[in-house]
């Protein structure tokens, strides 16, 4: 029997530290080759060029593709988002997968479902059902999902979301949450190490940063980061840890205020990108995790650590007991950063329950994966709730 061709589509940093490990028992799978398109992020210096992490991974890359994401404008992103769709296309038609495996809520992986659409391939999507009210991602994550086949979701509540989209519950698999399942696996760094990897020496408090323009909001990305570090600036004894924000509308100039900042505060540091091994090295090490990344969510409560979750861009997603909403102005990030610290408040964490699961979703992945009948899978049947 001819092995399966999986094409697994990776444009992030982030959405590719949640696939490598399904990606790399894809390709030690005798029933499945494993085909790797690489673009988005990945390709852009300005984000830290981290197609050399998947390469220095041991991937054998099958297909790139440039977006030229110079422009971050509305009008950038669109000519981005149609140059993936044309260019997606084209490289499905080459490659000619069994299924294309998408992962998340980005406008490059919107043009990804379209595209596969368009070449009759069937598509699994992971991560839908989710919600994130403040972000331009919410349509789209719910528009992949309808443009999808099969369905691996965190939990039992994101599952019933994509049974009201009108999909097929059989098609619908709770695996809980692959950055929860990519900690289990992952061997952390010491904080030696981790110092002369980052040439950083963490102090007595320290804190973890990512903070990515809120798409949907009346208030402009760059005035909701200078209330975060007015907030920074207030605190004494405390390094900092910035991450460069996501391509979003607006992340140019929130990545020029990060710079300013870093270099007029010698307690910060800023990097376009730490890769899995050493974000999850640092959550390990420092006091919180501060911004409004779906990390802070989905993967920080795993470490038994605070999370404040700023503004609402991630507002609608299942949180743990460890994660502390706030609203943006400073005073309001201040009385959060303060909670933190609470003896009361620390005493509880360990008792955090991750609602994102234990891990195992690869596993559970792979065997469902094994099992899927791909024939006939372009035909679906809107179903109603009633046949829930």
């Amino acid at each position: 029997m001819n092995a399966k061709k999986l094409c697994v589509v990776t444009t992030t940093r982030a959405e590719y530290g949640l696939l490598k490990h399904l990606m790399h028992e894809i390709r030690l799978s005798t029933n499945f080759k494993l085909q790797l398109l690489v673009s988005g992020t990945h390709l852009s210096s300005f984000h830290g060029n981290t197609i050399e992490e998947i390469k220095n991974d041991g991937f054998d890359i099958d297909a790139e593709l440039d977006l030229e994401l110079n422009d971050d404008s509305s009008t950038g992103i669109a000519k981005s988002a149609s140059l993936a769709l044309e260019g997606f296309t084209k490289i499905f038609e080459e490659l000619n997968p069994d299924l294309i495996i998408l992962l998340g809520d980005r406008f490059e992986i919107l043009s990804a479902a379209i595209a596969g659409m368009f070449s009759k391939t069937p598509i699994a999507h992971m991560c839908g059902g989710e919600v994130t009210e403040g972000a331009i991602d919410e349509g789209m994550r719910h528009a992949i999902s309808k443009l999808s086949h099969f369905h691996f979701v965190g939990n039992d509540v994101y599952k019933k979301r994509v049974v009201q989209l009108g999909e097929d519950p059989k098609n619908i698999f709770n695996v809980g949450g692959l950055g929860v399942d990519a900690i289990k696996k992952i061997k952390l760094l010491s904080k030696s190490i981790l110092e002369k990897e980052l040439n950083f020496l963490f102090k007595e408090k320290n804190l973890l940063i990512t903070f990515h323009p809120e798409t949907i909001s009346n208030q402009k990305s760059e005035d909701q980061l200078y209330e975060l570090l007015n907030a920074l600036s207030s605190i004494d004894d405390t390094r900092f840890i910035f991450t460069m924000p996501n391509a979003d509308p607006d992340s140019r100039s929130l990545h020029k205020i990060l710079e300013d900042f870093v270099k007029c505060n010698n307690n910060s540091v800023l990097f376009d990108s730490l890769g899995q091994l050493k974000y999850f090295s640092c959550m390990a090490i420092v006091d919180g995790v501060v911004g409004n990344s779906s990390s802070g969510i989905a993967e920080t409560p795993s470490f038994k650590i605070p999370t404040i979750n700023i503004g609402d861009r991630q507002k609608g997603r299942l949180k743990a007991s460890s994660v502390i909403d706030c609203g943006i102005r400073s005073k309001e990030i201040i009385k959060a950063i303060d909670r933190i610290y609470d003896e009361d408040f620390r005493a509880n964490l360990q008792s955090t329950v991750n609602p994102y699961g234990d891990g195992g979703a690869t596993t559970k992945i792979m065997k469902i994966l094994q099992g899927l009948n791909l024939k006939g899978a372009l035909k679906k049947s809107f179903r109603d709730l009633s046949h829930y």
